[in-house]
């Protein structure tokens, strides 16, 4: 195995590793399904009375949270989901204060659809009212959160973003180590060879 097959096996090996450290066990409360190998898991929390979010896989891919008694879901709680596709988040009971923005922010990011379908059942003055609807008037004081949430989704992909050009440069110069890698070799095996066929081709004058 030369060191560019080595270097990509470890990789690999690398990136596997911490997929699995990463991947966290299935919630009790909870019926999970594999979605197929390296695809992602179905997290089917529906009907479940819960009052909270569970801890949840990184690698959720279908997450399904309605006919629950969820009122609230704290700040950040979510936000490890990054290869979610599909969220069901309705029928519950939502009380639509402060701690309800971070819930809505993070639909706006993650499912547009899914937040249509999300009413607030508390207080009073908003029950029944769709939580995409909630304007800064209603939620009073919390209306000058929203740039303070919206910042750090900014950091979390700035810092994606970031991770993906680190990759590329990593790559690149892996790939231009290899190159020289294989030019030394190349040059190498030229110096081993050359003057034993100078030394031939001198030996043949000779006997001619």
């Amino acid at each position: 195995m030369n060191k560019v097959e080595f270097t990509t096996v470890a990789g690999f090996a690398v990136l596997l590793l911490f997929h699995v450290t990463q991947t966290e066990v299935c919630p009790p409360s909870c019926n999970c399904k594999s979605l197929g190998e390296m695809k992602g898991l179905q997290i089917d929390c529906s009907s479940r009375k819960l009052k909270e979010v569970p801890a949840l896989p990184v690698n959720t891919k279908k997450l399904y949270l309605q006919n629950n008694s969820l009122t609230t879901v704290p700040s950040g709680a979510l936000d490890s989901l990054l290869s979610l596709e599909e969220v069901k988040i309705f029928d519950n009971p939502w009380n639509c204060d402060c701690h309800i923005l971070y819930l809505k922010l993070w639909l706006e990011d993650i499912s547009e659809s899914s937040l249509a379908n999300v009413r607030c059942a508390t207080p009073t003055a908003v029950r029944m009212k769709p939580l995409s609807q909630l304007t800064g008037n209603e939620l009073g004081i919390c209306k000058r959160l929203l740039p303070i949430k919206s910042l750090e989704f900014f950091w979390r992909d700035l810092i994606l973003i970031v991770v993906a050009i680190t990759t590329l440069i990593l790559v690149a110069w892996a790939l231009k180590f290899s190159k020289k890698l294989v030019y030394q070799i190349n040059v190498s095996q030229y110096d081993l060879s050359g003057p034993l066929s100078q030394r031939h081709s001198f030996k043949n004058r000779k006997l001619q």
